[in-house]
């Protein structure tokens, strides 16, 4: 059942066109429309993080325009998708001016409409709250892979995905610390957000190297 009561205006180009610090606490509360063949879906998001291109240890476009992170800078706006560990996809949203690489991974969320259709993907979630509660997890959730990768969120009424205005969330209850899984000297910045005591926010895990095989 889709709420009818949050704001359901559209996000425009501009609210991207902004730098990554800016955009990712801002994203809280909004929600994403994933269109599709089956349905469509509705997430609220509770959980992001942002990452600040070439300027940005944590970021995979540190090093540079590669064909993997080519999205990232290009127009805000669009979707960055990559794949991890062999099995996973995660989602990312692409902001700040065109040429400045920058995104906010989609970490979590509440799916709020088409909930049926997300438990076929997430047949391992024990309860609704778990069906998007990681960023591999909402992918799944949304049913996104690499072929999605450089989708447009304002493409002419043929996008799969729409971000509406939604009910965003007040300052003091938005809450900020070290980013999932980030080592070296991405570590030291506390640039993941979320909704204070929302359920449906990952748990923190620290980055755990990885031991060299001897």
């Amino acid at each position: 059942m889709i709420d009818t009561a949050l704001d359901r205006t559209p996000l425009t180009r501009d609210f991207f066109d902004r730098p990554v610090l800016e955009v990712a606490p801002d994203l809280l509360g909004r929600v994403l429309v994933r269109d599709s063949d089956d349905g469509p879906i509705e997430l609220r998001l509770t959980e992001v993080e942002a990452y600040a291109g070439e300027a940005d240890p944590g970021s995979h476009a540190f090093r540079g325009r590669t064909p993997r992170n080519a999205v990232m800078f290009g127009p805000p706006g669009h979707v960055y998708v990559y794949f991890t560990y062999g099995m996973w996809h995660c989602m990312n949203l692409v902001c700040g001016p065109e040429g400045l690489a920058g995104a906010v991974l989609l970490r979590a969320g509440e799916i709020t409409a088409g909930a049926e259709l997300a438990r076929e993907r997430r047949l391992s979630a024990r309860n609704d709250k778990e069906l998007a509660k990681g960023p591999a997890r909402l992918a799944t959730a949304l049913d996104v892979d690499r072929s999605l990768d450089g989708a447009d969120l304002f493409g002419d009424g043929d996008s799969p995905f729409r971000i509406l205005t939604g009910t965003p969330v007040a300052a003091d209850q938005v809450s900020a610390g070290p980013r999932t899984g980030v080592g070296g000297d991405g570590s030291v910045h506390p640039w993941r957000f979320w909704t204070a005591n929302d359920p449906t926010v990952s748990p923190y895990r620290a980055h755990v190297p990885r031991r060299r095989r001897t």
